[in-house]
């Protein structure tokens, strides 16, 4: 169990009932249920302990918060040794029922209460999907279908900018602007254990689907079993190095539903931008509501992201979930080409008068170890915009790009609009047919 701070905690309370520190605004809690189907809770009864691994996921995903909030920032490291051993117990054990998000984090919740909306929202689409394709008795020809109702429902029950965006990450974490933040990366690289225990969690998830995708309506416990297998034996012992995305862990999926494939991505991003966010020790718990919900409304659903909703390219087409190739755990990856990309499309701007060879070489190498997990020798530790500071000193800073709540206008609307540009010459997905239902074999390697 981990010993919150006394004084940070109590700072926390003043700040929320209006003592020292201005009180935050109340938040409305009605909440909306999920959508009747008959599929409700197949996966539960199903593929129980498929279910249960899930829960034990959200239960450190849920605690993380308060424990990055109300834990010393300088005490990062004993708290992300203990807080990943904690989290191991919860794995090997797993729940029997999900918790929801302020179960193990009440301070958060109170604090900004519309992030653990959003969250669990996110979640209770995660449950709606697992069962449509869990349910036998809903035909392989109309899996989409369903899923398409689930999403609908996803898209239209809450209140606007809650719901993740159908868009994938090319066009959210511009829309975002948060790769010169100060707090950018600081979960990744002040807490290596914990996000590398996110990136299993977020492996788990796609490589759920994808191995239903594989089963058919018929033999889904055995693959199952065999994935359930692969977490414990190999991907727990050696975790990924990076965020992995829909479109390279469950392709088959993500050209059935892109939509959900899509949100799902903007649910784990959005994950560690908030632990970042509550990692960085050097903003007000209203400094740090105040960029929580810009980034939430940034990567939110608007209208108009359905057009970009098959627009991405897919990397491992004939990807088998129950393997574990080293592509699979390397920390290079389709996340990792989105930032390359973004940053190109920035280092114009934030150095018009252009970079000298060492000063380009510099910034690129801390790139590329800062967006791997800890302290690597030569890294300069903070956020990338601290090491771009020292590397490449002279660079000219956007409006809205370093503080809390404010995004930076310019920089954003410059990379939507390059990005735009390449987005005309990528061909939407093709969907995939699912008139013909699968027939499970062997587990192999694919070849690409």
């Amino acid at each position: 169990m981990v010993d919150f701070s006394r004084r940070s905690f109590l700072a926390g309370a003043a700040t929320l009932v209006g003592g020292t520190a201005r009180a935050l605004p109340f938040e409305q809690r009605n909440e909306v249920s999920f959508l009747k189907g008959p599929y409700n809770l197949a996966f539960y009864y199903r593929l129980n302990k498929a279910y249960r691994i899930g829960a034990g996921m959200h239960f450190f995903h849920s605690k993380q918060h308060d424990l990055l909030q109300l834990t010393r920032f300088e005490d990062h490291a004993a708290v992300d040794a203990r807080f990943d051993k904690e989290a191991q117990e919860w794995l090997r054990d797993p729940p029997a029922i999900e918790p929801e998000m302020p179960y193990y984090s009440s301070y958060v919740d109170r604090a900004m209460h519309t992030l653990f909306r959003t969250i669990d929202w996110t979640h209770m689409h995660h449950e709606q999907t697992y069962d449509v394709m869990a349910f036998r008795e809903i035909p392989w020809s109309e899996k989409k279908a369903w899923t398409d109702r689930a999403v609908k429902y996803y898209l239209t029950m809450q209140t606007p900018g809650v719901p993740r965006s159908v868009a994938p990450l090319e066009v959210t974490m511009r829309r975002a602007g948060i790769m010169m933040k100060p707090y950018f990366n600081y979960f990744r690289n002040f807490y290596p254990l914990d996000q590398s225990l996110f990136y299993v969690a977020h492996w788990w998830h796609p490589a759920a689907y994808e191995t239903q995708m594989i089963s058919g309506n018929r033999d889904q416990e055995v693959a199952m079993s065999e994935t359930i297998d692969l977490m414990y034996r190999e991907v727990m012992p050696n975790r990924p190095g990076r965020m992995l995305l829909s479109r390279e862990m469950m392709p088959r999926y993500s050209r059935m539903s892109p939509e959900s494939a899509n949100i799902f991505d903007n649910l784990h991003m959005l994950h560690g931008i908030a632990y970042s966010i509550l990692a960085y020790p050097d903003w007000s718990v209203e400094e740090k509501r105040a960029e929580m919900y810009r980034v939430i409304e940034a990567m939110g659903y608007q209208p108009g992201d359905e057009a970009y909703t098959r627009r991405f390219r897919e990397p491992h087409p004939d990807f088998d979930p129950r393997t574990y190739p080293a592509w699979v755990r390397s920390p290079m990856g389709a996340m990792g080409t989105i930032m390359m990309e973004m940053l190109m499309e920035m280092l114009p701007m934030m150095y018009p008068g252009g970079l000298s060879k060492a000063a380009h070489a510099g910034i690129m190498q801390q790139l590329m170890k800062n967006g791997r997990l800890g302290i690597e020798p030569g890294e300069i530790p903070g956020s990338l915009n601290d090491a771009f500071m020292r590397v490449a000193p002279g660079m000219r800073m956007m409006p809205g790009a370093v503080e809390p709540g404010e995004t930076p206008t310019m920089m954003v609307e410059h990379m939507l609009s390059a990005w735009k540009a390449k987005a005309a010459r990528i061909p939407d997905l093709a969907p995939i047919d699912m008139t013909v239902e699968p027939s499970l074999g062997p587990a192999r390697v694919a070849v690409r």
